[in-house]
């Protein structure tokens, strides 16, 4: 089974995912750390995002400390936005998805990349509560900027988090999964 969780940056898609991945026994794909890795690798000197993402030189930063910095942070949204970049990081994403058994989070897995998901799952919170867990204020742009690329898959099960523990969720979701079994 394949489970992809969709939201805006800060309705906590990584969080969720991670640990609904763990306890179901899935594999994991964070597709936010690729994004992050073909920017670190651009910022690091590489001729161009699309050929990062393309050859796959992305990987040897998949796990790179440095992918959560403030200048990956501050570029990784239009490298992320760019249509040559997703095209070809697609075909990586929708191969790992192929083997099953995994929850996939993003923009737009459950959407684009992986559309046949047993299950979709959209999860969204208040902005206040978006900002609060990004510990940003910047909030506003960040989400117009993700709306121009992200939509609710229209069979997404949408689960708003806002005020509520990340157990909660994971085990509103992990049932999601049992009934569809």
């Amino acid at each position: 089974m394949v489970v992809t969780i969709d939201g805006l940056a800060g309705a906590g898609k990584s969080t969720v995912a991670r640990l609904l991945a763990d306890r179901l026994g899935y594999r994991y794909l964070d597709t936010g750390a690729i994004y992050r890795a073909v920017t670190l690798a651009v910022l690091d000197g590489a001729p161009d995002a699309t050929t990062v993402a393309a050859s796959g030189a992305w990987r040897v930063l998949a796990d790179d400390p440095r992918l959560r910095s403030s200048a990956v942070d501050e570029a990784v949204s239009a490298i992320a936005r760019t249509v040559s970049v997703r095209e070809a990081l697609r075909g990586a994403q929708r191969d790992f998805l192929a083997a099953g058994d995994a929850v996939a989070e993003g923009r737009d897995i459950g959407e684009v990349v992986w559309p046949q998901a047993e299950l979709k799952v959209w999860l969204e919170a208040d902005p206040d509560e978006r900002a609060r867990r990004r510990g940003t204020v910047h909030a506003l742009e960040r989400d117009r900027r993700d709306a121009e690329q992200t939509r609710v898959p229209a069979d997404a099960v949408v689960v708003d988090t806002t005020g509520i523990a990340v157990d909660v969720v994971v085990e509103r979701i992990a049932t999601l999964v049992g009934e569809r079994s």
